[in-house]
Parts: structure tokens; sequence; C-alpha cells
């Protein structure tokens, strides 16, 4: 069996070359590019400029990547819309919309599941499944975009997945969602997020494109860091850094760097100390999420019982009334429902700490919470 050619994940070169080869005139490659990344249309049939034989042979020889959206869940407070697409293969991915004043944004994921084993990650319970297409990242967003009939304006690579273990597939998507001839969103208007991979850091830095690198910090030692990412047993703190700092000097972009405050665990004096010689002279913004503290305790009934543990996170709570006691003001909040922790799937280690472990869930829900609330 002949393997279909994506062709949404092409560029328009190789469309062109693409359709060179199956016989048609050079033009041709345009007109379907626009149909795929302008129009966003589902089928070849859509087409309605192209003759009849050669949409037959484009269903021939072609796949054009369409999700199918299975759910959407929609906050009666803000209007954020959580998606549930389904791919080809049956896999599922999710994605989320979020409605501000300056634009809408997405968050896409990247991957089908994660190898990188955070231990705060609910997406890396099954490990990785495999790579998202180009035009599966894609489709995530022109199926939202087709959802609300409103453009999207910004772009969080901040889903399911490591980006940096999609590299490739990565570069290619962003290619293709900044180019001028299809969507045409602004690098600048592009984050992308990673939890260290140094190599893969230093090549995007080469290709010096304008997005903003994510940096997934969460401690303040190599020690500490160690107990929550897998991935520092092979890449030190150190060199992490310094590959965030070779990305700025070769794009100008100023680096992000999330750190989850967790009460008792790397919220002390000297972790606090420790971040800010980290940091010292570099061009960064440190994004500080605080965690509710957990007891191990609170967990037995649900160790005794199997029964599932639900993990909420909440954020911006604080400026409804703290921020500004005794008034009550209106503010934009995150309410977010997590994937069901199963006591009964977990390893005996994790069930030795599955307070720790929750927390670090909600921890990293609460990272990407932020992601949703509007830049003053």
């Amino acid at each position: 069996m002949i393997e279909k050619v994506d062709v949404k994940s092409l560029n328009l070169k190789e469309l062109e070359e693409f359709l060179l080869s199956l016989g048609e005139k050079k033009f041709r490659a345009k007109q379907i590019y626009e149909w795929m990344h302008i129009h966003h249309v589902t089928s070849f049939d859509e087409m309605t400029n192209l003759s009849k034989n050669l949409r037959e042979t484009l269903k021939e020889k072609a796949d054009l990547t369409v999700l199918e959206e299975e759910l959407v869940q929609i906050s009666k407070i803000d209007g954020t819309r959580k998606y549930l697409f389904a791919l080809a293969d049956g896999n599922m991915i999710e994605s989320v919309l979020m409605k501000y004043k300056h634009g809408n944004s997405v968050c896409v994921s990247s991957q089908v599941g994660c190898r990188m084993g955070c231990r705060f990650c609910a997406s890396t319970l099954d490990g990785l499944v495999r790579n998202l297409t180009p035009s599966e990242i894609l489709e995530q967003i022109y199926r939202i975009q087709e959802s609300i009939g409103e453009r999207i304006s910004n772009v969080v690579v901040m889903g399911s997945g490591e980006p940096m273990d999609n590299y490739d597939n990565i570069v290619k998507f962003i290619e293709l969602l900044t180019d001028e001839h299809g969507l045409h969103i602004s690098q600048r208007n592009l984050t992308v997020s990673t939890c260290g991979l140094v190599p893969r850091m230093k090549q995007l830095a080469d290709l010096k494109l304008q997005i903003t690198l994510a940096l997934s910090l969460h401690a303040s030692s190599q020690e500490k860091r160690k107990e929550l990412m897998p991935v520092a047993n092979s890449y030190e703190l150190s060199e992490v850094l310094d590959a965030c700092r070779y990305y700025f000097d070769k794009t100008g972009r100023r680096i992000t760097f999330e750190y989850s405050l967790v009460g008792g665990v790397n919220d002390t004096d000297e972790d606090a100390e420790r971040l800010v010689k980290l940091v010292s002279g570099m061009n960064c913004h440190i994004n500080l999420i605080p965690v509710n503290p957990f007891k191990e305790g609170s967990f037995k009934l649900a160790l005794k019982t199997g029964c599932p543990i639900i993990p909420i996170a909440m954020t911006n709570t604080p400026k409804i009334y703290e921020a500004q006691a005794p008034l009550l003001k209106k503010t934009h909040v995150v309410l977010h429902y997590g994937k069901p922790i199963l006591p009964n799937e977990l390893d005996a280690d994790t069930k030795k700490h599955i307070g720790v472990y929750t927390k670090c869930v909600i921890e990293q829900m609460l990272e990407e919470n932020e992601q949703y609330l509007e830049t003053p």
C-alpha cells in the first residue's frame, strides 16, 4: 500500500514540487495551500477551483488531515473552552481556547502522551504514544478558529507532550503557522515550552526565530529539580541555564521561567537567594506560582478504597477580596479540573508519596493556568 502524502504538513515550495510530480501546473499549489491554511476546508471536494480530475487524484495520492471535535467544555465564568480532539488513528488530544480583550489565544498539544516522566504531569502517565505531525498541531488551531468564527492571534505550545522532543515537527509547524500565505500569526505571539532538553534548545536558538521560550524550572538547585523532573538526570541545571542564555544571545528574546512555589519544599529564603543568583544578569521573566500545602494523611482514604482523586487548581482568586479587602472586585479567575488520579494504577513508590505526587500535578495545572490569564 502506497503511503499518502500529508499535504497540510508541506510548505508552499514542497507542495509545488508535489503538484509538479502529479503532472499539474505549479500555480495549483498556491490554490490548494490557501484552501487548507486560510479557508480551512475539511475535504478536497470543497476546493471548487480545482478540476474534478485533480480532486480525485488528490484523494488517491494525498491525505488531508482534519481533527474531529469530540467534546468541548465551556467555562460559564469567562468563556474559556477546553477541546477534546480525535486523531485519525483514534488517539485523543486536548487543546484550550482563552478569550481576551487583546485577542484569542490557543494552547496546543505537541505529542500524544509524553516520555519525559515529570512527576507533576498527568500527560506522562502512559508514556509517549507518538509525536503529532505539523498538520495535527495546526489543525487544533484551525478547528478552534472555525468553531468560534474568530481569528486566533496567540498560540502557546504547552499542552500534552514535550515540544523539544518533537523538534522537527514543531519547527515545521512554526514555519506553517507564521507563513504569510497562511494564518500568518506573528512569531512574537508564539510561546514554546520545554522541560530543558539542552541540545534542542540550542538548535532552536540557532534558527534565530522571534518566538518566546518558556522553561519549566521549578527548583533552584540541581538536587531538588531531580526529585521532580527526570530530565535533570541528563542535564545539569547550569547547562539548562547556559542554554537559556544562548537562546537570548541568538534571538534577543526574553526567557520565561516557570517556578511553582511548594510550601516547605522550594519556597525557603535559601531557595529565593539561589534563584536570584541563578538568573542574575539574565533578561528573563520569572512566573511564580503558589501551591497550597498537602499532607500525605489526607489521601489515606483514597489509597484504601481506590477512590479517584480529582485535582483542582484555582488561579487569581486573591484579586477578588484579599488584594483590596474589605472590598470585593470582579476579576478573571481560572478554575481547572484535572484528570482523575487513580491510586490503584500508581506504582508503589508514588503511592508512598501520593501527596507530593498530587501536589506536583496541581503545580503543573497552576502553571498552565497562568497562560490563560490576561496580561495587564
